[in-house]
Order: C-alpha cells, then structure tokens, then sequence
C-alpha cells in the first residue's frame, strides 16, 4: 500500500474522531449539567433519566476519546521520554483533567444516589474540563476547519 494512500487513510480517521468529539463532548457537558439541576429538585425519575443519559454520553465520550489518544500516542511518549518543554500546557492539563474526571465518574457508578460528595468533586472537575476543553476545541478549530476545505476541494 502507497505510504501516501496510508497517511490519507490516517488523516481521515483522525478527522472524524475529532469532529465526532466535539458533538459528544457538548452531549456529556449538556447533561451532566442537567443531571446536576435535577438532583436539586424532588423528582428521583427525572433525577435518574438524567443520570442514564449522562452515563451514555460519558462512555461514548470515553471510547472516542480512547481512540483520539491511540492516534496521537506519539506525543504522548514523547511527552514522558522528553518532558513537556514546548508542547501544550492546555493539552497536557485536558488529558490530566480528563483522567480525573473519568475515574471519578465511573466510582460514581458504584455510589448509591446523587448528591455525594464525590458526586459533588466530580461536577466541580467538570465544570473546570468544560472551561479547559472548550479551549482545546477553539484553539483546534481552524485546523479542523481547514481540513473541511481541503475536503472539498
């Protein structure tokens, strides 16, 4: 197989690991937040279908953020054999912060009802990851953007 027809072919996939990202992490964002509000009202349904739906788009999140690292395992070893040096700062932070928040979600698996404290440190890591990968998003767009436009021509 021509080396320039397997980069495509790499090219391609990272493209749209990174663009499905982007919905997935708006979704997760989206309900944690709702699943937040409601664990303030009285309602435990309401409460629980929140919690499901949170819990859905946390593991796919997980999955495609699994493969998007696969992909990019190269900075990764670089990072630990070199040091971080000029690489992103926010991108070492995101993938920190993304390790913590998952651990803490799936414990979040095995506690009884919401509210917890661990409940609690969770959210408040995720409102910080949503401020942090929401930079890591608009700082990639141009890039992903631009490989639209590639695209299509």
């Amino acid at each position: 197989m021509p080396t320039n027809l397997i980069k495509s072919n790499i090219m391609k996939r990272i493209f749209i690991i990174d663009w499905c990202l982007i919905p997935l992490f708006l979704s997760t964002a989206f309900t944690g937040l709702e699943l937040h509000i409601a664990g303030h009202g009285s309602n435990h349904e309401f409460w629980h279908i929140w919690a499901l739906a949170h819990t859905i788009a946390s593991v796919l999140f997980t999955a495609f953020v699994t493969i998007h690292v696969k992909i990019h395992l190269g900075w990764y070893k670089s990072l630990f054999q070199n040091g971080l040096g000029r690489k992103s700062h926010v991108t070492a932070a995101v993938s920190l912060v993304s390790i913590i928040l998952a651990l803490t979600g799936y414990a979040l698996l095995g506690v009884n009802g919401g509210g917890s404290g661990l409940g609690m440190w969770h959210y408040r890591i995720g409102l910080s990851a949503l401020v942090l990968f929401s930079g890591h998003i608009i700082k990639r767009l141009p890039v992903l953007r631009k490989r639209i436009k590639d695209k299509r021509a």
